[in-house]
């Protein structure tokens, strides 16, 4: 069943890519606030100027995991697959 769960988490990932990368640039950002938010002596505007650079680093590594995921899926033909399922290749019927 874990495997299943993991498989639907995958393919939905290789589907919204960009979707992904947004959901972790939040994630970062919101995680990176709460964290410096918990560290005294900081300027509010410091912290947030170090929420935003720890959530563009995440940001870039997220588009690089997206964009080695798209390379094997190009090389391996895995990208054609998913969408030879939307492009029927017999012809319109005439009714």
């Amino acid at each position: 069943m874990a495997e299943s769960k993991i498989d639907a988490a995958r393919e939905w990932i290789v589907e919204h890519k960009l979707r992904s990368v947004g959901c972790l640039w939040l994630s970062g950002i919101a995680g990176s606030i709460a964290y410096n938010w918990s560290q005294p002596g900081m300027k509010t505007s410091v912290r947030i100027i170090h929420a935003r650079l720890h959530a563009q680093a995440l940001t870039l590594a997220a588009l690089a995991g997206a964009a080695v995921v798209e390379y094997y899926d190009h090389k391996s033909g895995a990208k054609s697959e998913r969408y030879a399922k939307f492009l029927d290749s017999s012809p319109p019927r005439k009714d």
